[in-house]
């Protein structure tokens, strides 16, 4: 009976423990700056890099994702960022289309 307690009760502490690791976090990528791209202090750069990528497509209108272009802009928007570290992210964007 003890083992069986001691099961459920790792159980019961499993999901409690996944339940929180689930839990959203919101982010405005308008305020994220290139020193926080940069560093991950947001999160993942690949994360904002795809997020990047389908705000762009979606104002052309463009449903296919480009892999290897995806990772070429997410290389040159962090070496942009490098020497711009206080710039908004969405600025060195517009700064690199242009």
């Amino acid at each position: 009976m003890v083992p069986f307690r001691a099961a459920a009760a790792a159980l019961l502490a499993a999901t409690l423990m996944a339940s929180q690791a689930e839990a959203q976090v919101m982010v405005d990528v308008s305020k994220i700056t290139c020193d926080q791209y940069i560093t991950q202090r947001i999160t993942h750069t690949r994360s904002v890099n795809i997020w990047l990528s389908g705000f762009y497509a979606g104002r052309r209108n463009n449903p296919v994702l480009d892999t290897q272009q995806l990772e070429r802009n997410g290389n040159k928007l962090s070496r942009f960022c490098e020497s711009h570290r206080d710039m908004l992210l969405l600025d060195a964007v517009g700064a690199l289309k242009n």
